[in-house]
């Protein structure tokens, strides 16, 4: 499937080239946005409202969703077909900046009103050629017209809020290794347990790149449509979402990626391959490139409320793309102990007004026999699941995180959970400060329901006893150290949490820094 193509509409009728006095008359008659970037040619600048605190839009100003994630109380269900979330609107003069003045007469049209928006809705149940002559917009407030302006491979930076990732300073893929994630929690709940996502490790490669790639692309031959599809109306999501990854990656990694002048084909340094992105569904790319996981959900336009239309997972566990999407959101999660109680309507409430400017990152876990990536319900693996393996050793089992981050698209509107499975030796534990005791405490206590849905208790006959010899070892060599005025360290969330005390000397041992 080629990429949307972009048609350079005719130049602006009026040129820069007009004296002083006539510019500034004739920027009188101009729409704000106009106004702004004629202004802005003339190197006079105005203050400009910054849209990151700018609210959810809506018909009704009484209409307020900006509340926290939190618990839910089961209210009546909320209609959000008129709400919107937060518009970047505001950037447009800026990144006109860069483009043809054709385009920047588009770029910089008029503002839609959210019943403009509501009446005239970019499809997310069909598809729609940007071609088209009746322009719609997308749930940020874009019109068709100024997505096609944009062009390919668009200042996402800008559009979005989020900057591009620093160069990775003296980056060997060879070596590297990703962070070492440890999010447990004492008291434990189902909560989302969420943070600030960092610009800079939105990605991450690290040395398993070349056989995770290799891997991924087996899974798509084996099973097709269970770890990769696309459904009418995501057209825009998806290749948004290529851009964002592929830019990324030229950023932070610069001598292992980079994209031709014609930004049309990828130079994958570590594969030694180039991908001629034209060619292909944007999804395609990403599974031949990124070893990582995403999954697109779009507002649809009659009820407001969130779907998943497309995506590329090859790590999940107990489920796959084809059970899941078309899904709303509340459907997806039914499985969840608790969600529907405590968490489905601050859910639908949350990505109703999500701005695409804050990001966020959590990460789950469980306790693995091996390292399955891919593991569908019915796949051989979930044997070991029933049973504690009698000749069980430690070295054998693994804790595994799913990191993840969520993030809105700015453009099509659509919000892209994206997620990567880490494995790591549970007897890597052993020199890490409380983490142990941490771990041991939540197996132990945490609420039945929860673990019953986590399903450790396959490896608890062999991981408990050996969490237990590392604790008792940390409080002997002072790696524990009790809180003042207390005889022993009350178990609790760390406050390096995802990490632990110490973790980056010694991940930067393991790299050999």
């Amino acid at each position: 499937m080629q990429l949307l193509s972009i048609r350079v509409p005719d130049q602006w009728l009026f040129g820069l080239a007009v004296g002083i006095l006539l510019s500034f008359a004739a920027a009188l008659t101009l729409n704000k946005r106009e106004r702004d970037l004629v202004l802005s040619r003339l190197h006079i600048h105005r203050r400009r409202a910054s849209g990151a605190s700018t609210p959810p839009r809506s018909f009704s100003p009484s209409k307020n969703v900006t509340e926290p994630l939190t618990e839910s109380k089961e209210p009546a269900s909320p209609d959000y077909k008129n709400v919107f979330p937060p518009s970047r609107r505001s950037i447009l003069p800026e990144l006109a900046k860069n483009n043809s003045y054709s385009s920047q007469r588009i770029i910089c049209g008029p503002e839609p009103s959210p019943e403009h928006i509501s009446t005239n809705p970019l499809p997310t149940t069909q598809s729609f050629d940007l071609e088209n002559d009746v322009p719609k917009y997308t749930p940020t407030g874009f019109s068709t017209a100024e997505v096609k302006a944009m062009g390919d491979f668009p200042a996402y930076d800008i559009i979005s809020g989020v900057p591009l990732p620093q160069p990775y300073a003296n980056f060997d893929p060879s070596t590297a290794l990703p962070r070492p994630y440890r999010p447990f929690r004492w008291a434990y709940h189902q909560t989302m347990s969420l943070t600030k996502m960092e610009p800079d490790w939105w990605l991450e490669v690290e040395n398993t790149y070349i056989a995770r790639v290799a891997e991924r692309r087996q899974l798509f031959k084996d099973h097709g449509k269970k770890v990769l599809d696309y459904l009418p109306g995501s057209e825009l999501a998806c290749k948004e979402l290529m851009e964002m990854c592929l830019q990324f990656y030229c950023a932070r990694y610069p001598d292992c990626f980079s994209l031709s002048d014609s930004q049309r084909i990828f130079h994958n340094g570590i594969l030694k391959e180039d991908t001629d992105i034209r060619s292909m569904h944007p999804l395609h790319v990403l599974l031949n490139n990124v070893p990582e996981d995403f999954a697109i959900v779009l507002r649809n336009e009659n009820d407001g409320m969130y779907y998943f239309r497309a995506g590329v997972v090859c790590s999940s566990l107990g489920w796959n793309v084809s059970t899941k999407i078309g899904m709303q959101l509340k459907d997806i999660h039914k499985p969840i102990p608790d969600y529907k109680e405590k968490m489905s309507f601050s859910m639908d409430r949350y990505f109703t007004k999500m701005p695409t400017n804050s990001p966020i990152q959590r990460g789950s876990w469980g306790l693995e026999i091996g390292t399955p990536l891919f593991m569908p319900a019915g796949d051989p693996h979930e044997q070991h699941r029933l049973k504690q393996k009698e000749d069980l050793t430690i070295e054998e089992c693994y804790l595994r995180v799913d990191w993840q981050t969520l993030r809105r698209l700015p453009l099509s509107g659509g919000i892209v959970f994206n997620f990567k499975a880490l494995f790591t030796p549970v007897a890597e534990f052993k020199d890490e400060p409380y983490i142990p005791a941490l771990l041991l405490k939540i197996l132990k206590e945490g609420k039945k329901n929860l673990m019953e849905y986590k399903n450790t208790w396959h490896v608890e006959h062999v991981c408990v006893p050996e969490l237990e010899e590392y604790a008792r070892e940390q409080v002997e060599r002072g790696l524990v150290v009790p809180e003042e005025g207390m005889e022993n360290w009350t178990v609790s969330t760390l406050e390096e949490s995802p990490y632990f005390p110490g973790w980056e000397e010694k991940w930067h041992r393991q790299q050999r820094f």
